[in-house]
């Protein structure tokens, strides 16, 4: 190394060291700043130490605008503090805010003006109706009255006009007849409740018809005695008058064949005493038998049909529409929802010239409904109970978790052991003499699928059970078999009756030996007797009076609102008691249930 090199170091050094001294006194960059936290912020905003040892919190001073998703789902262009109906457990059942709700002052304004009617004698009916409604349509209730449907709807209808509103005709296409809404809990008596002023109104225009066709042959008459008198020997020859067959007054329109059945009994329990010509048509039906019923030479009063098969009808002879006077759709919400609309609508337009009354029965009204409703009829009176979208109390709802054990998810078994408890329970029955026979257990079973209510009814006979399956895809005929036994209501006996039944039986104890049922080899190992279940989905939900089944099994837990009542609704009929269960699994809405279970206790509306 050359000892210039080293010099030039040593004098490197001092240079650095002063050039140094004079930069400690300059002014540095930062000094007009009050403090320097914006570097010690700056210090940590990149690296994985970087949200360590903050002294000031990182808020945005203008806050995030939000997506044009979230703005159109909420309506409104400013931001709103999450609350607790934004959860969707705040309402389990998602289709109860789709049922139009009853404010409960209304419904205690209606309880308490129905209070006063506690019979049937203070409605201004024929005598003749009056006293068909003890002798047919309850002939099982002697001391029979009216229920809070019949209590509002009948002096209403009764009314040739509305008192305190008037229709207005604004244009062609606004009906100028007056329209009614009947909206009761199921099992209510709704039925009876249009039926009775329809017959009563029926009646009463036959003798009107009677008085001014009376009228009128008196004036021929004397028109030609006239002609007689003038020597007239060109007379124009008379036509006949138009025949009334196939030219009903009244038509009922129904959404299945099994309530055209239904329906057609109690019109014609009726038409037994208050005499008047009635019919149903419906697809189980052959078209000859249909033909003859409605082209009647006789002439037809009150026709019980489905919207689908009368409109074919119509189509090709629109006289059939000529003539009707009132026209009643039983169950609205499905004659008004999308697959029956275009035809309900169609036969509603047809029938408006001679139309006096429209009248919508329902047990639930759905806000679609109420929302056409308004649209269309912003005049109709709307008349419900106090109970409305409710499931009596009287009806008890239990749950079987099917996760336990011993089922561990298998819906199946647990579905028939529940049916075993149920028909090995005692004292769950009415009291029955000793000379009667016992009564069969008769169980429902709904299912949500009409695919498997055959696999659930065989899987129920594997395991000894006495179960059938009812649905769209059962015969005519096996349907209308099976459905009678849960339909037709227990008739008491009479006295004489009852000692010939007491005779037989000890007749026939002495002379018939008892003896055990053989055992198949591919039959179940034992038989459980005295029930009979019936396996089906909303088919038997909708209107069928089973008031001969005391339980029933939700083998699903419903997917609506509506669907739950209208189920549950096949039990506590006519004010008797029933009790179902629900098979919840591991899927299923365990709130759901729960929701239906609180309102059910508390006797609430489920909206």
């Amino acid at each position: 190394m050359s000892p210039f090199q080293g010099g030039q170091a040593v004098r490197s050094l001092a240079t650095g060291r002063l050039r140094r001294g004079k930069a400690r006194m300059t002014l540095s960059r930062d000094v007009a700043k009050s403090s320097l936290k914006s570097k010690r912020e700056d210090r940590g905003r990149i690296g994985p130490f970087s949200n360590m040892n903050q002294t000031q919190a990182r808020v945005r001073d203008d806050p995030r605008s939000r997506s044009a998703a979230a703005l159109r789902r909420s309506g409104d262009t400013e931001e709103k503090p999450a609350t607790k109906t934004d959860s969707p457990l705040y309402k389990a059942l998602k289709m109860q805010t789709t049922l139009a709700p009853i404010s409960y002052g209304r419904r205690t304004a209606i309880k308490a003006k129905i209070a006063e009617i506690t019979s049937f004698d203070v409605f201004p009916l024929l005598p003749i109706v009056r006293n068909s409604i003890y002798s047919q349509a309850l002939p099982h209730i002697p001391d029979a009255v009216p229920t809070p449907i019949q209590r509002v709807a009948i002096p209403r209808l009764l009314e040739d006009a509305p008192v305190s509103k008037k229709l207005k005709k604004v244009d062609d296409e606004k009906p100028n007849y007056p329209q009614y809404l009947l909206a009761a809990e199921t099992g209510s008596g709704k039925t009876l409740a249009y039926l009775i002023p329809v017959i009563d109104a029926i009646k009463r225009q036959e003798a009107l018809d009677k008085e001014i066709e009376k009228e009128e042959e008196e004036k021929k008459a004397r028109e030609r005695e006239e002609n007689k008198k003038n020597q007239a020997f060109d007379l124009e020859p008379e036509i006949p008058p138009l025949s009334n067959a196939g030219r009903p007054r009244a038509i009922i329109l129904v959404p299945t064949a099994e309530l055209v059945a239904q329906v057609g009994a109690k019109v014609k329990a009726f038409a037994h005493t208050v005499k008047f010509r009635s019919g149903t048509i419906s697809s189980n039906l052959t078209p000859r038998r249909i033909k003859s019923t409605l082209f009647n030479p006789a002439g037809i009063d009150v026709l019980v049909s489905t919207p689908h098969l009368l409109a074919s009808i119509a189509k090709t002879d629109p006289y059939v529409l000529s003539r009707v006077s009132h026209l009643v759709l039983d169950e609205a919400d499905s004659l008004m929802d999308r697959s029956f609309r275009p035809t309900t609508t169609e036969i509603i337009s047809k029938v408006s010239p001679s139309l006096k009354k429209l009248i919508f029965c329902s047990a639930t009204i759905p806000r679609s409904l109420d929302t056409q409703l308004r649209d269309r009829y912003p005049d109709i009176w709307r008349l419900t109970t106090p109970n409305l979208h409710a499931i009596p109390r009287r009806v008890q709802l239990g749950v079987v978790d099917i996760q336990k054990d011993p089922y561990r998810g298998n819906r199946n078994l647990a579905c028939a052991d529940v049916i075993w408890s149920i028909g090995k329970g005692q004292g769950d029955d009415e009291p029955i003499a000793p000379w009667q026979e016992p009564r069969v257990k008769k169980i429902l079973v709904f299912v949500n699928e009409r695919e498997e209510a055959d696999e659930v009814a065989q899987f129920l006979k594997s395991k000894g059970i006495d179960a059938h399956s009812f649905s769209r895809d059962s015969g005519t005929r096996n349907q209308e078999e099976v459905l009678a036994e849960f339909t037709e209501p227990t008739v008491i006996p009479s006295a004489d009756e009852i000692l010939l039944a007491r005779k037989q039986k000890k007749r026939d104890s002495g002379n018939i030996p008892f003896v055990l049922p053989e055992r198949t080899a591919q039959g179940p190992e034992r038989l459980l007797q005295g029930v009979k279940v019936l396996v089906t989905t909303d088919i038997a939900s909708r209107g069928i009076d089973t008031i001969a089944v005391k339980t029933l099994v939700l083998y699903h837990v419903p997917h609506t609102t509506i669907d739950f009542i209208h189920r549950l609704g096949r039990l506590g009929r006519m004010g008797k008691r029933g009790r179902a269960v629900v098979l919840v699994g591991k899927k299923d809405r365990k709130d759901v249930v729960k929701e239906v279970r609180e309102a059910m206790f508390r006797g609430q509306a489920l909206i």
